[in-house]
């Protein structure tokens, strides 16, 4: 009893059992005491131990409960039962700036329309258009920058859109109100920036001066030269191109990039010469001058066609007089051919041939249509171009002037007007100005007359010239529809057979074959957590809920490892800022799939489960050959997140980039950095908002630009280079030779494959390039890649080497070609404009001995010191640099090129123009912040354009041991290229000795010491 109180008197009570017992007993029972331990305390005898005094609950308690063992809150397994299991933490897991209950967020990257907008035609009505091949033509929009591509779309956007409810509308004050409506720029870096990034689709009714409609899918590209990507992914999918240029800078970089690539695969071209109201307003050039401007950038864009393709150019020749020249300007919304100018002199002739009163209605109350001209419209078109004059006094047209107020006709009929209409306009008070209108039969309310300068002149432009009618009937008439486009497809860019069952579907454009669909781009969504792919149906129609096949650029018949199966799960009519979701695309036209995106990286071909071949036989599946790009990505940076734990999320990000720009290349070097390769300094800058803002969403750190290298040699292998195998059983004997000119470029642009047979390849190379017949058909790969700039050649004879033990390991020295010549010995990057031939091979008889695994890195180990014992050189990429600015900065041009290592080629005035055109040559190595430093020394009025052009030898020797690099201090002219090896070799993480005594066999190293060859180290070290 004497433990039931401590030794100051304090009551204690009996100690609980356990403590699981003490924290599952209920607050109830605390309220209840043993009588004896009552009686203890008041002296009496205790009763019996379970004797239990029991507490009515309805009533007050008088208990003693002890301040430990009340209980405020019921315990977990009270509240939640016995069998339910439960966890406390004693710490909060999530930080105060996180809600326990976050809200729903929905991100949006991109402008997009709120449903569908009111348009001037009908979906069902575009739809069923669709089904009729030839009245739909599929047309990219292509350009330099700032000529005016968007515009252009944003003038046929006006003609069928609604533009009412459109936010930038309804400005009426301040800056957003001569902001440019922009519609195709959804990308929140194109509203920001004011240039296009991404290639953008629109379909679009429109009609001709006919009245006949015809959908037209278009296709606004970006007119940066750091964005041709995204012009050859577009160029790919359409059947012609409209060129557009500035008629005061004529043509610029990517105009010439854009004609190259149209001329060489066959695309037909017209011409759109824009910014006409430039020739009024800026040059201030009269007529007569205007004409021999616009003169000259015809012939311009005619001239670099027939610098193309010599001899051939006369088929892509452009002139108003074929009807293939437009001209437009697109900010005040008119466009016109001669054409369509000859029918409006045709309409009024037909008015003024009859006298007009306000009596003469006919029942309606309406003024009576015009009666037809008596002249026709086309004949009199042909006569407004060239050296034509119109003489007013005897009305005729004549090859030389024979009146003294004759003038050429094109100056007479139409630049005249256009000059008076701009004239009358902007200098005329109200009043006068409804009196001159009135005899054009334009009519303007009072306020619309008292409108500043540029909106007047856009009411007025609109109402004399009406819609793009023009533009509609060239295009129409000189870009084939999609089924006499599919030829032309299918020869250049089909890998399969023309003759199949499905190839014929795609030649006839059938909407009832079985489905194959082109895909060359792939376009996020708004919340950039997914793509949708765009693409052309050749073949069959594009319904939602329709198992296909999705084909990758690497699938073959021979490995069909690229391949997956898929579901479409939407269809779409692209239109920039909203998508038509429908039931079916037709042969023929572009569409917006969902759902088939996850194996596609670039570009793709969907065919659909099975495709049909003659006699019930199912055909083989065959692909599109991939985009073909103008210039290569040479511009390097190196990414890694800020936290290191978010590079699951970054990887995640890079892997959505590479589907977004088709050009971009993601990688991992050996030292475990990640590399991004893009065109310039701008497209990284627009790659990496993108990672930072759109698909990773997280901060990343970004290593200073570099830029990619190559490999080369200036001689041949001084010796015959060999090395044993590791079971010393075989050896292979091989000796490099740098390649002849022009070889390098031809393989790369797919003039040679070596898939052809082999009698082909033999007689390209025969007839081109001299090669004996022996060496020609003897030629095994190209490398690194099937287009690499590099030859693995069989020079051994048949009475040295066993051809059937040859044979054997063939495929092995292939790979240790090609592992060879994608990393060179120099800095491991690739080798380029090599010719290895093999020489000698000593094989062991049995096949154990001579396996892949014996022979590829021997192989690979024989083509290294072939390599430095050939005079390796280093080889950089080299931009070329055109800039478009006024005399003065021509200078400075000269100044920063020279700080640069770089050199002015030409320098010229542009015709008619205050403007100078030069071009020059920078390596892209020191062209980083090369923009920015020559706005600074122009004070922004010159422009600059910088495109891949070249692979240049880096003046001095790699290997060159007596060069002394001192840190901080730029290296000498013949220095440079052991600087950059050195420090690539640094950055890359690479060890161990430079030189050719790392592969050369030891036997091999000691005789050339002793004759003097190799010197010290056997190449020296880094």
């Amino acid at each position: 009893m004497d433990d039931l109180y401590d030794e100051f008197g304090n009551y204690i009570g009996e100690e609980p059992s356990s403590e699981e017992d003490d924290q599952q007993q209920p607050a109830s029972t605390y309220a209840q005491y043993l009588d004896n331990d009552a009686a203890s305390v008041d002296g009496g005898a205790p009763p019996p131990a379970n004797d239990l005094m029991v507490i009515d609950d309805t009533g007050p308690s008088n208990a003693v409960v002890l301040h430990e063992d009340k209980q405020y809150y019921p315990s977990s397994s009270q509240l939640y039962g016995p069998d339910v299991e439960t966890l406390v933490q004693e710490e909060d897991t999530q930080t105060l700036q996180q809600p326990i209950v976050a809200p729903v967020e929905h991100k949006k990257f991109s402008v997009e329309e709120e449903g569908l907008p009111k348009v001037r035609f009908d979906w069902g009505f575009m739809s069923d258009l669709m089904q009729f091949p030839e009245q739909v033509r599929n047309i990219a929009l292509v350009g330099h920058l700032h000529h005016g591509k968007t515009s252009v779309m944003d003038m046929l956007v006006a003609q069928t859109h609604d533009l009412s409810n459109l936010e930038s509308s309804k400005k009426t004050v301040g800056q957003g109100r001569d902001e440019q409506l922009k519609y195709t720029d959804t990308h929140i870096l194109e509203r920001e920036r004011g240039l296009s990034v991404k290639a953008s689709p629109m379909s679009l009714v429109l009609q001709g001066t006919s009245g006949k409609s015809q959908l037209l899918n278009l296709l606004d590209t970006p007119g940066h030269v750091n964005f041709a990507d995204e012009v050859a992914a577009s160029m790919r999918l359409v059947d012609g191109v409209v060129l557009v240029v500035d008629v005061v800078e004529g043509v610029q970089t990517q105009t010439e990039l854009a004609i190259k690539h149209a001329v060489l695969n066959n695309l037909p071209m017209v011409l759109l010469i824009n910014k006409m109201d430039r020739l009024i307003l800026e040059l201030k050039l009269p007529p007569a001058d205007a004409y021999f401007k616009l003169k000259h950038v015809v012939e311009e864009v005619n001239t670099f066609i027939e610098n193309t393709i010599p001899g051939r150019g006369e088929a892509f020749r452009v002139s108003p007089e074929k009807g293939n020249v437009a001209f437009a300007c697109s900010s005040m919304g008119w466009s016109f051919t001669l054409p369509s100018f000859a029918k409006m002199y045709a309409e009024s002739y037909g008015w003024a041939g009859k006298a007009r009163s306000p009596d003469r209605r006919d029942g309606d109350g309406d003024l009576p249509r015009p009666p037809k001209a008596s002249f026709d419209p086309v004949e009199f078109s042909r006569r407004l171009w060239g050296d034509i004059f119109f003489n007013p006094a005897s009305r005729k047209f004549t090859r030389k002037a024979v009146e003294e107020r004759a003038r050429r006709s094109f100056v007479h009929f139409i630049l005249e007007p256009i000059y008076k209409l701009y004239s009358h306009t902007m200098s005329e008070s109200p009043d006068e100005l409804k009196k001159t209108l009135a005899g054009l039969d334009i009519m303007l309310k009072p306020s619309q007359l008292r409108a500043n300068a540029k909106d007047l002149l856009k009411l007025v432009c609109g109402q004399f010239f009406g819609p793009a009618t023009g533009l509609v009937d060239m295009v129409t008439q000189h870009i084939p529809s999609p089924q006499q486009g599919a030829q032309r497809m299918l020869e250049n860019f089909y890998t399969g057979p023309l003759d199949s069952k499905t190839a014929q579907t795609m030649l006839n454009c059938s909407a009832n074959g079985p489905l194959v669909v082109h895909v060359t781009k792939l376009f996020n969504t708004a919340d950039a957590q997914g793509f949708h792919s765009f693409g052309r149906v050749m073949s069959g129609t594009a319904r939602p809920g329709e198992k296909v096949r999705v084909l990758g650029e690497n699938y073959s018949l021979d490995d069909e490892e690229d391949m997956v199966r898929a579901t479409i799960s939407d269809v779409w009519i692209a239109e920039s800022r909203y998508n038509v979701p429908v039931s079916g695309v037709p042969a023929g036209n572009m569409v917006l799939l969902g759902g088939v995106d996850n194996s596609i990286v670039k570009s793709g071909t969907v065919v659909a489960e099975k495709l049909g071949g003659a006699d019930g036989e199912e055909d083989e599946a065959f692909i599109f050959r991939p985009v073909k790009h103008f210039f290569e990505s040479v511009f390097k940076v190196a990414v890694e997140p800020i936290n290191p734990s978010e590079l699951p999320k970054m990887l995640d990000g890079l892997r959505k980039i590479n589907k977004s720009y088709p050009l971009i290349t993601t990688k991992v070097e050996e030292s475990g950095e990640h590399v991004v390769l893009g065109t310039g300094e701008l497209y990284m800058d627009c790659v990496l908002h993108d990672l930072r803002r759109l698909y990773a969403q997280m901060e990343i750190k970004v290593s200073d630009p570099v830029t990619r290298f190559c490999e080369t040699i200036v001689d041949q292998s001084a010796i015959k280079c060999f090395a044993i195998t590791p079971n010393k059983k075989n050896k292979i004997t091989i000796v490099a030779e740098p390649l002849d000119g022009g070889i390098a470029e031809d393989i790369e642009s797919g003039a040679v494959r070596i898939r052809d047979p082999v009698r082909k390849v033999g007689k390209f190379f025969e007839e081109n390039y001299g090669y004996d017949l022996l060496a020609s058909r003897n030629l095994w790969a190209f490398g690194p890649e099937e287009m690499g700039p590099n030859i693995l050649q069989n020079d051994t004879l048949p009475s040295d080497v066993d051809p059937k033990l040859l044979r054997s390991v063939r495929d092995s020295i292939k790979q240790g070609f090609s592992w060879g010549t994608r990393e060179g010995p120099l800095c491991e990057e690739p080798i380029r404009n090599v010719k290895f031939k093999v020489t000698d091979v000593e094989l062991a008889s049995e096949a154990i001995f001579r396996g892949g695994g014996q022979i590829i890195p021997t192989a690979r180990r024989a083509c290294y010191s072939a390599f430095l014992m050939a005079g390796p050189r280093l080889m950089e990429p080299v931009y070329g640099c055109t800039m478009l600015g006024p005399a003065n900065a021509v200078s400075a041009l000269y100044t920063v090129l020279a700080r640069r290592r770089g050199h002015v080629l030409s320098d010229a005035p542009v015709p008619g123009t205050p403007l100078y055109s030069v071009k020059g040559l920078i390596p892209v190595i020191d062209s980083f912040g090369f923009e920015t430093d020559l706005r600074i020394h122009t004070q922004g009025q010159a422009t600059v354009s910088l495109v891949f052009d070249r692979w240049s030898i880096v003046p001095g020797d790699p290997m060159d041991e007596s060069v002394k690099l001192r840190a901080l201090e730029p290296a000498g002219a013949q220095a440079t290229a052991r600087d950059f090896v050195v420090k690539t070799r640094k950055r890359k993480g690479l060890s161990g000795e430079l030189g050719v005594g790392r592969f050369l066999e030891p036997e091999l190293v000691r005789s050339l010491r002793g004759t003097g060859v190799l010197e010290g180290g056997g190449g020296g070290g880094v």
